[in-house]
């Protein structure tokens, strides 16, 4: 039997997709699915376009593996995946490597990795995006795990990959255990808070001049030449295009406004409450869809909450679509700053080494957050390594300065006509944050001294303070 450089299990649309993509790069694909028919219509349906072994066993599947083995599971994180593994575990030898491209949560990608080491096995975590379209015809990809299993593996994963416009594939190992599942989590925490912005321009846009979806849809296909240029927008603009053909309105105006939601923009908000990562801006994307979906709150706070708002006076129709445009590039600007910082944090926190300007390499094409302006962010870090934010580099300092009035502006309008821009307003007060000269966390801290005993420092001497507020109020070095 011919020998596969590569395995397949679990052909669903997105591993079905993956194996295709294998095949077609010219590496001899062994397939797998726990209902055969799936392998079968798969080979039946695309068999020409390369080499594929159909296997109806997972023992027939290992057998068909040239040594070491590769093994890539391509099934619903949690409980199934962990199935799979222990499945495959007996039958597999030291120094074969299984790769769970799923979308699982980092904390049982370390679990795993940490069990599966212990039996001689490589475990990989990673993360993969860019769709259905992008598992066929060139995803991102974010391995981690063991830097040995990235000699098997890597060039594999290069070839079937996303290629940046200089040629680099959208692939490189990010680093140990969980490391690559963490940087696909943020890749989607991003992306969040991006779809978000972006719902935000629209909704501004359509409120604030009264235009149609296709009207607003031609704004976002020209600014999706420019600096905002990026596979969402292009997106965004599609979609407003689109016309029901059942009813002959707007599409976006026949769908419910209730915004889904896969739990990777949870996690990534949850992890960054752990690390103390203040990704604001992703937060006000998740809880701003899960707010979206809270109809019987929503049904009964109207017309029944007073919103004391004006209408938009818009005097400048051309301005306020240029403000608008500015405010969605400073805030896009912020999310991936925070996504980069929680990267860094992480990195820190578990000893993985990630280097954020690789990160921002492998973005550039594939995946679902692609865009122009990361090609200047890789450029930022190629600059500095070490930079503490993003929106320190010179250039994304001196783009969000060309904006800030506008995001001001864009953000009041906002308030004062009592239509919801969470993420906008979340992402100007974080940068407000990060450049004001004193905030009041000094009366926080001077409060949480009063009633827990908590502790100061102070701006004029070393050490660690506590006034003694229930006796004297002096003050004594704690």
């Amino acid at each position: 039997m011919a020998q596969a450089q590569i395995g397949v299990t679990g052909l669903a649309v997105m591993g079905r997709n993956l194996a295709r993509n294998f095949a077609r790069n010219g590496f001899t694909v062994a397939v797998h699915n726990r209902s055969p028919q799936k392998m079968h219509s798969l080979i039946e349906e695309h068999g020409s376009e390369g080499e594929f072994i159909g296997c109806e066993t997972l023992e027939d599947f290992v057998d068909a593996l040239a040594k070491p083995r590769t093994v890539v599971i391509m099934v619903q994180a949690g409980g199934p995946t962990d199935a799979v593994i222990d499945a495959l575990t007996p039958l597999l030898e030291e120094g074969d490597i299984i790769v769970d491209a799923g979308n699982a949560h980092f904390p049982d990608t370390r679990r795993r990795e940490a069990a599966l080491k212990e039996k001689g096995l490589h475990f990989v975590g990673a993360g993969v995006s860019g769709g259905e379209e992008g598992a066929l015809l060139g995803p991102s990809i974010m391995p981690g795990g063991p830097a040995e299993s990235y000699a098997t593996l890597g060039p594999i994963l290069e070839k079937i990959a996303a290629k940046a416009e200089d040629g680099t594939p959208c692939c490189v190992h990010v680093g140990p255990d969980g490391a690559g599942h963490f940087v696909k989590m943020v890749h989607n925490g991003i992306e969040y808070a991006d779809m978000q912005l972006i719902g935000e321009a629209y909704h501004l846009l359509r409120a604030g001049l009264n235009l149609t979806p296709a009207e607003i849809g031609d704004i976002f296909a020209e600014w999706n030449t420019g600096d905002l240029d990026s596979f969402l927008i292009d997106v965004t603009a599609n979609v407003l295009k689109q016309v029901d053909a059942k009813t002959g309105k707007p599409l976006v105006d026949v769908i419910v406004d209730e915004a889904g939601q896969k739990g990777t923009g949870r996690w990534t908000v949850q992890s960054a409450l752990d690390l103390g990562a203040p990704v604001t801006g992703i937060a006000e994307a998740t809880f701003a869809r899960a707010i979206s979906s809270q109809t019987a709150q929503r049904e009964a706070a109207r017309g029944v909450l007073a919103g004391n708002a004006g209408d938009f006076h818009i005097k400048d129709r051309k301005g306020f679509i240029e403000d608008v445009r500015l405010a969605l590039y400073a805030s896009k600007v912020v999310a991936y700053a925070q996504g980069f910082d929680q990267i860094q944090a992480a990195s820190e926190e578990y000893g993985w080494g990630i280097k954020r300007g690789d990160m921002a390499k492998i973005w550039r094409e594939g995946c679902i957050i692609r865009a122009r302006f990361l090609d200047r962010i890789t450029e930022a870090y190629e600059r500095n390594d070490s930079l503490a934010s993003l929106l320190v580099d010179d250039y994304f300092a001196g783009a969000v300065a060309n904006g800030v009035s506008a995001w001001r502006r864009v953000v009041s309008q906002a308030a004062l006509a009592g239509v919801p821009a969470p993420a906008f307003s979340s992402s100007l007060s974080y940068y407000d944050s990060l450049r004001a000269e004193r905030l009041p966390a000094a009366l926080i801290q001077g409060q949480r001294d009063f009633f827990g005993a908590h502790t100061y420092k102070r701006v004029d001497a070393e050490g660690t303070f506590h006034t003694l507020w229930g006796g004297d109020r002096s003050e004594v070095e704690a």
